[in-house]
């Protein structure tokens, strides 16, 4: 892994006049390797309609986002509706018959009745099975119909909903499969993924369980994603490499997710025991969840990944024994040129410590053969970490910095136009670690810190073996090729270039797409992570660059300030190129109409004070909305339980002429002394959702049902509120809650309830001024609402 170009033996193997040459090759290589990396990862062209009757078509399945997405449609709203129908009629064409599952969800995994509620929707799920020939299981074939409430969702799953579409017309246009394959259209997933909790609980095709494959998205185009899978993967991981054109994907995502509190339709799948894949397409998240995500935001190319993967695995699974499908592990893979590189999770730790004993035997040769010393070994390990952390820092710094000079981007998952400030935390990285390199190259030499970087791969590897075993070849791969490369230097020297290059190389194909991949997936404001794999990737290449060093700044003719002088050249460059990228960046990603700031507003009044409110929750207050609301953030959920437990801004508002819900109470017998009510809770005005919440210092909540359907009262303690309901797209009619209650001041005492719902849409509200054109809609589930609550005594 390190060869030092100014030994003697070196010197002979390459001359003075051909370092230039040797340099220039060996980087050449790499950036051109990186490249086809790079370029391998991104979507396939899109095919027009004459594609044939058995492929999938971006354009015949474009004709469905745009007829899906011409407006906004939440759960329950008129506009999901006629959706839903269109949904059907097209099914129904293809020769497929299918049914609507119109039942009361409620959200996967509820434990707690308390704080925020127990979340519940009337759900639509659009069902239909293709039937298999000799059938060994099912393989669904899900995506949710529904979008947020300011956002059309084109995109969002409008991308979904389309490819699976068009992967029924392909599928039913050929021969049948062995396998049932079943589509299932969800209903209310942005609300609550109450549709697919509906779905997996208590559909009879849902009893035997099966393989999923979910289609979601995450803004606007990019690379379709394989992000999640079901655990014992390996079998499900083979299909994909094997049958997916383009399969994109990485166990180190899937290690990252698990971790994280996200969900799609897909968890609700996994909480049942079922198997499969989720993917996405993430790239261009600022239109996520916004009104900006339309049909024509979409990259038609992401959409031709989506359903030519989708189509693939359907016919993989399809004629699969999918008894066979779970394994009895989880698998390592990611993307190389050509296809899916995977192995089974159970060489994981082999591997790390491999990589562990390789390196400590590339220290010991290499002090064997007088090019370091124990001492300066630890010192190279030491000083690794300085680029690490730095790099980090300066890319957290960097967002810090454009967060003030662009408040609106805090509301952004990633802006506009993200590519320069992309390249920019890269320039910064390698900024970072080039004057590194050039300040501690002379004194402790090239072998030292190569060797300490690689001494830093491990550790990761190690660690990440133990906590994400997923994600540990991203650093123990590049360290023990790159262990091996340093000591066939050593044993070799002719062949030193070459095993230096080799195992650079295997650094790049692993790190670079990784680094490409991450910076979508976790935005700009985490873009430390992006600046950590960068740095890594640097320290792994280590002996390669060192000869442009060599050139620049190393040759003994030349004095040695004045070699440190033009060493220091490249850290200046990447520097400069830092600063040159972000001033682009700042000025492509100016807001304008096109590319408005989003802004968050909603109001709330409460009919039994009179009291009226303002509330946003930005994490940076901006101009326009600061017009509403000032002060830091705080909780309303004393006022406004059905809001949770998020904290606003909040500033006074003029009361608009709004009715609250109502309440019709039923008292039913109680054997037990306990007070056993019947509550149908009524909306006064077209809503999109309805809360009640039972004051903890009135009553105690003994039990509940909620349209029928038992309801979990726990609480935490010291909470204000003893139950508490949240319901979607409530039926004209009210939701019906049943409750026994344990009165604080005997049986006989009131009991406090509290009730809510929450409209769509400020315009029309006393005191509020239309946005200006450069001012837009933050993508979160409260932008826009209007909230009306009272006080109802039972």
């Amino acid at each position: 892994m390190v060869v030092d170009l100014e030994a003697p033996a070196d010197r002979a193997l390459i001359r003075p006049r051909r370092r230039a040459l040797t340099a220039l090759a060996a980087m050449t290589v790499l950036v051109a390797l990186g490249a086809i990396t790079l370029f391998d990862v991104q979507p396939p062209e899109p095919r027009d309609a004459s594609a044939p009757a058995g492929d999938f078509s971006a354009a015949r399945a474009y004709r469905h986002v745009e007829a899906l997405s011409t407006q906004t449609h939440a759960a329950g709203s008129a506009a999901n509706e006629r959706n839903r129908e269109r949904i059907e009629v097209t099914l129904r064409d293809l020769g497929l018959s299918p049914t609507v599952q119109d039942t009361v969800g409620t959200e996967a995994g509820q434990v707690s009745g308390g704080e925020g509620g127990v979340t519940y929707a009337r759900v639509r799920n659009v069902v239909a099975t293709l039937p298999g020939t000799a059938s060994t299981g099912r393989v669904f074939l899900v995506a949710h119909y529904d979008s947020v409430q300011v956002g059309p969702g084109g995109n969002d799953d409008g991308a979904g909903v389309a490819a699976i579409l068009e992967v029924a017309r392909a599928l039913t246009s050929g021969p049948r499969l062995r396998n049932d394959v079943v589509f299932v259209l969800t209903d209310a997933e942005e609300a609550c993924l109450c549709g697919a909790s509906a779905f997996a609980s208590s559909h009879p095709l849902a009893a035997d369980g099966g393989v999923v494959l979910n289609l979601e998205a995450r803004g606007s185009g990019g690379p379709v994603i394989t992000f999640e899978t079901s655990r014992r993967n390996a079998a499900l991981v083979s299909a994909f490499g094997r049958a997916a054109p383009h399969p994109v994907g990485t166990s180190f995502a899937v290690e990252v997710y698990r971790l994280l509190p996200n969900d799609t339709d897909f968890t609700v799948f996994l909480d049942k025991g079922f198997a499969g894949l989720n993917s996405a397409y993430i790239d261009g998240a600022a239109v996520y969840h916004t009104p900006l995500d339309t049909p024509a935001s979409m990259s038609r190319a992401s959409l031709q990944q989506h359903g030519d993967n989708t189509l693939a695995l359907a016919r993989e699974f399809g004629g699969l024994d999918l008894s066979t499908v779970e394994a009895s592990g989880d698998a390592t893979y990611f993307p190389a040129p050509g296809g899916l590189v995977h192995y089974p999770g159970w060489l994981t730790w082999p591997l790390a410590l491999l990589a562990l004993v390789a390196t400590g035997a590339l220290a010991w040769l290499a002090r064997r053969r007088g090019r370091t010393t124990w001492g300066r070994v630890a010192g190279g390990f030491g000083l690794a970490l300085i680029p690490i952390v730095a790099a980090a820092a300066l890319a957290q710094a960097l967002w810090a910095i454009l967060t003030v000079v662009r408040p609106g981007y805090t509301e952004l998952v990633d802006p506009y136009r993200p590519l320069w400030f992309r390249l920019a935390v890269i320039a910064l990285s390698a900024a970072v670690l080039f004057t590194w390199y050039a300040l501690l190259r002379r004194r402790l030499g090239p072998a030292s810190l190569a060797i300490g970087g690689l001494g830093w791969l491990v550790v990761f590897g190690l660690a990440l073996a133990a906590v994400a075993p997923g994600g540990s070849y991203l650093t123990s791969i590049p360290a023990l090729s790159g262990a091996v490369g340093g000591l066939l230097a050593l044993a070799v020297p002719r062949l030193g270039m070459v095993a230096t290059t080799a195992a650079a190389a295997v650094a790049t194909v692993i790190l670079a797409p990784t680094i490409a991949l991450l910076f979508p997936a976790l935005g700009l404001a985490m873009g430390a992570v992006g600046a950590l794999f960068a740095v890594l990737l640097g320290l792994a290449a280590l002996p390669v660059t060192d000869l442009l060093f060599a050139e620049a700044g190393g040759q003994r003719a030349m004095e040695a300030v004045r070699a440190r002088r033009w060493a220091i050249y490249p850290g200046l460059a990447t520097g400069l190129a830092a600063v040159v990228l972000t001033g682009v960046g700042l000025s492509a990603n100016g807001f304008d109409a096109a590319r408005p700031s989003p802004t968050h507003l909603m109001y709330a009044l409460d009919t039994s004070t009179g009291k009226a409110l303002w509330l946003s929750e930005e994490e940076s207050e901006q101009e326009w909305t600061g017009r509403y609301v000032s002060g830091d953030p705080a909780p309303v959920e004393d006022d406004f339980p059905g809001l949770g437990d998020d904290e606003f801004r909040t500033g006074p508002a003029e009361v608009a002429a709004l009715p609250a819900p109502t309440v019709d109470v039923e008292q039913l017998p109680s054997a037990t002394g306990e007070r056993h009510v019947r509550l149908r809770v009524r909306p006064q005005r077209p809503v999109r959702m309805l809360t009640l919440h039972v004051d903890a210092a009135t009553a105690t909540v003994v039990s509940a049902r909620v349209a029928g359907q038992p309801a979990p009262v726990e609480r935490e303690e010291g909470g204000r509120w003893s139950f508490g309901m949240v319901f979607h797209a409530p039926p004209t009619e009210g939701v019906e809650v049943e409750l026994v209650l344990r009165p604080s001041g005997g049986p006989a005492g009131q009991v406090g309830l509290r009730v809510m719902d929450g409209s769509d849409g400020l315009t029309g509200l006393p005191g509020y001024r239309p946005r200006p054109p450069d001012v837009g809609i933050a993508g979160t589930h409260t932008s826009e609402l209007v909230a009306v609550a009272t006080t109802v005594p039972v």
